[in-house]
């Protein structure tokens, strides 16, 4: 069984990811590592087959996009859709949950992205510093 942090008074199960077994941690490490979030992203535009979608995640290799997308699966925000054709078609997109999860992703990229005039003159402040 799933470990979690507890059962609260209405016998429902409690996650707290900064409890050190909680289930919550593996869940919140996929979409949040730099490959689960660059896809969860990239198929907020709607769905793609494999090859387009690692095209537009540039730099992941095809077994590091392949072991992201089948946690995401697993985790219920991605949806496998495969296809009898010649050749096999398969394509990606987000479920429900995965939407509602990649558009806060997307809020973050998009605030880094606007923050990282600051963060370089941060580095450079440091990295001076630092010397």
């Amino acid at each position: 069984m799933a470990e979690t942090t507890g059962i609260d008074e209405h016998n429902q199960l409690v996650y707290d990811v900064f409890a050190r077994n909680c289930t919550s941690r593996a869940t919140l490490e996929h979409i949040t590592g730099r490959w689960g979030s660059l896809a969860m992203v990239a198929l907020l535009d709607g769905s793609l087959r494999f090859n387009a979608l690692r095209r537009r995640v540039d730099g992941v290799s095809e077994k590091m996009l392949a072991q992201t997308l089948q946690a995401l699966e697993r985790d219920g925000f991605v949806l496998r859709e495969a296809q009898a054709t010649i050749p096999p078609r398969v394509d990606y997109s987000l479920t429900p949950e995965g939407r509602q999860v990649a558009a806060k992703l997307m809020e973050l990229i998009e605030l880094l992205e606007e923050t990282m005039p600051a963060v370089t003159e941060a580095n450079i402040r440091y990295d001076e510093n630092r010397a």
